[in-house]
C-alpha cells in the first residue's frame, strides 16, 4: 500500500500525461495491488452482505483518466483511488460501500475515508428513501447509530422540509437530506497496516443493517419503475 501512496502524492505534483507515460508500468502495478485488495473486501462483505457476492474488481473500481470535458480543470488524473461495492456493481444505483484513498500536501491519508450509503440517488430513489424514513425512521436511526466509528454526513441537506412532508414529523432532519450515508475519516497508519482489508471489512460490516435498509427503499423505487 505504500507504494500506491507514493504513487498518488508523485501524480498529485506531476498531474501530466508526460510524467503518467513514464510511469505507466508503476501504475499497473499499483492497480494490480488494488484491484487484489479489492478482491478481498468483496469476499469479506459477501460474508454479511450476500448482495455483494459475485462481483468482480473490475464491477467496483474506477479508471484513473478524469473527464475533464466540462471541467476547468484540466488535470487529466484523478490524483485518488476508489472502490464501491454495492449490487450489481458501482453503476447500479444501489446504496453500497465506498473505500476513497487520497494522500493531499503529501499527507498519506489526509482525504482517505470509508461511507457506507447512497449519494446523489436518482429522484425516485431519493423519494423512496423518504418514505422509508416516515414509515421506519427509528430503524434508520438505530442503523445509524450502531455504525460505531462512523458519522451521518448532512453536507447535502435542504434548509425546510420537502414539498409534499410534514414539517412536524420526527424524523424532519432526515428528511431534509438529499444524500444519506455514513463516513469514517481513515489514516495513514490504517492505510499502511498488515491487516488492511481485514479492518475495511470489519468497519464496512458496522453499517450493514444501514445499507439494507436504504436497500430497500432502492428496490422499491427501481420496481415502482418497470
Amino acid at each position: 500500500m505504500k507504494e500506491l501512496m507514493d504513487f498518488l502524492i508523485e501524480l498529485g505534483l506531476n498531474n501530466d500525461k508526460n510524467w503518467f507515460e513514464k510511469n505507466k508500468n508503476r501504475y499497473k502495478a499499483i492497480q494490480a495491488e488494488f484491484g487484489e485488495l479489492t478482491g478481498k473486501i468483496i469476499d469479506g462483505i459477501s460474508v454479511f452482505d450476500p448482495s455483494i457476492k459475485g462481483l468482480a474488481p473490475k464491477d467496483c473500481t474506477y479508471r484513473i483518466y478524469r473527464d475533464v470535458r466540462f471541467s476547468k480543470d484540466k488535470s487529466p488524473y484523478k490524483t485518488h483511488i476508489g472502490a464501491y461495492f454495492c449490487p450489481n456493481g458501482k453503476k447500479s444505483g444501489y446504496a453500497g460501500y465506498y473505500f476513497h484513498i487520497e494522500p493531499i500536501n503529501n499527507n498519506y491519508a489526509t482525504g482517505s475515508f470509508l461511507t457506507s450509503g447512497i449519494y446523489m440517488p436518482e429522484s425516485v430513489v431519493l423519494k423512496s428513501v423518504r418514505e422509508e424514513i416516515l414509515d421506519y425512521g427509528d430503524l434508520l436511526l438505530s442503523a445509524v447509530d450502531s455504525a460505531k466509528g462512523f458519522r451521518l454526513n448532512q453536507d447535502n441537506k435542504l434548509k425546510k422540509t420537502p414539498v409534499g412532508y410534514p414539517k412536524d414529523s420526527t424524523y424532519d432532519e432526515l428528511l431534509k437530506l438529499k444524500d444519506f450515508f455514513v463516513e469514517k475519516p481513515i489514516d495513514g497508519d490504517y492505510l499502511l497496516h498488515k491487516d488492511l482489508a481485514d479492518h475495511v471489512i470489519e468497519d464496512f460490516s458496522k453499517t450493514y443493517e444501514l445499507t439494507k435498509i436504504l436497500n430497500r427503499a432502492v428496490k422499491y423505487a427501481y420496481e415502482e419503475m418497470m
